[in-house]
């Protein structure tokens, strides 16, 4: 007996394949939210072996359509549009960074929504509600207010976790940050421990936030501020995925991160180097005396097609 393939049941969908900086994803519209996306589907549409191979699925949904976007709406009525983002495992996840500009890019090229440059957008995501602006060479998203995940524990010692991982010889001290989903981040001293890493492994975080976390390391350039910007180099394992070339929320909070251990006088805009490219990081007071974060770079639709079926 043949075992049944779990992308049957999508047969038939069409779907585009798009990145933001190497961080790619699977592209599907369901504005009534009619399509059953099972774990397993995912996963297996995801694999990159045996099937379209992502880090993760994103399916395009009116708000309206389900229960944690008709909250959003409650709060913002122009939140038409709700991004949901499913993890390469199949997992539910709150939302990405670069997901969120390769989502806004797809609506744009679907005909769903119309923006031109200097115009903005608002999504509904698991994380709340983000403000996308098109900018010249891609988009910028308004990621809301980092904050500590242990606030006392941070402020008062600098770090909050201590980090385990293949290719580093010791455990490393590192804090955890929130950016709508959790963040540990740990400081490299140089390129070469970044580069030897090995992220094929996940790291071991203790102690592990409720919902597990995803993990950066991070080498500051020498010097670290260059023309007026911070600037890291990163690479990241995200929960329920592995290693990407790329995560939006975590480069927020790498230079969140990077930012606080410099201390007065860091910058409030940062480059952050990813495998598959570079994001812009700017920081900036909020009404209630936080700090918001603004996240861009460029979003890519790189191929579209329609699911077959195996059987």
């Amino acid at each position: 007996m043949t075992d049944v393939n779990p992308l049957d049941a999508l047969a038939g969908l069409q779907f585009s394949k798009g990145h933001g900086t190497g961080n790619d994803f699977v592209l599907v519209t369901d504005p009534e939210a009619s399509i059953e996306l099972t774990p397993e589907a995912v996963a297996a549409l995801c694999d990159r072996h045996l099937g379209i191979g992502a880090d993760g699925l994103i399916r395009a949904v009116r708000s309206a359509s389900l229960p944690e976007g008709q909250a959003l709406l409650a709060e913002n009525a122009a939140a038409e549009w709700f991004m949901d983002y499913r993890n390469g495992d199949g997992s539910v996840s709150e939302m990405c960074g670069n997901g969120v500009r390769v989502f806004v890019h797809f609506l744009r090229l679907q005909g769903l929504i119309s923006l031109d440059d200097g115009d903005m957008v608002t999504i509904g995501t698991r994380a709340g509600l983000k403000t996308v602006r098109r900018t010249v060479d891609g988009y910028a998203v308004g990621m809301g207010q980092w904050s500590f995940i242990d606030e006392t524990q941070a402020r008062s010692t600098g770090t909050d976790a201590l980090v385990r991982t293949s290719g580093l010889d010791v455990t490393r001290p590192a804090v955890s940050i929130s950016m709508g989903n959790p963040h540990t981040v740990v400081a490299l001293a140089d390129d070469a421990e970044l580069t030897e890493l090995n992220l094929f492994v996940a790291p071991t975080v203790e102690p592990l936030p409720q919902h597990g976390t995803n993990v950066e390391f991070a080498h500051p350039a020498d010097p670290l501020v260059h023309n007026g910007y911070g600037v890291i180099s990163m690479r990241v394992h995200e929960r329920g995925v592995g290693e990407t070339m790329s995560c939006g929320t975590g480069a927020c909070a790498a230079a969140a991160a990077t930012r606080f251990w410099a201390g007065a006088g860091a910058p409030d805009q940062w480059r952050v180097r990813v495998p598959g490219g570079v994001v812009g990081v700017t920081f900036g007071v909020n009404a209630a005396g936080g700090e918001d974060v603004e996240l861009s770079g460029p979003a890519v639709i790189v191929s579209s097609g329609t699911l077959g079926s195996t059987l």
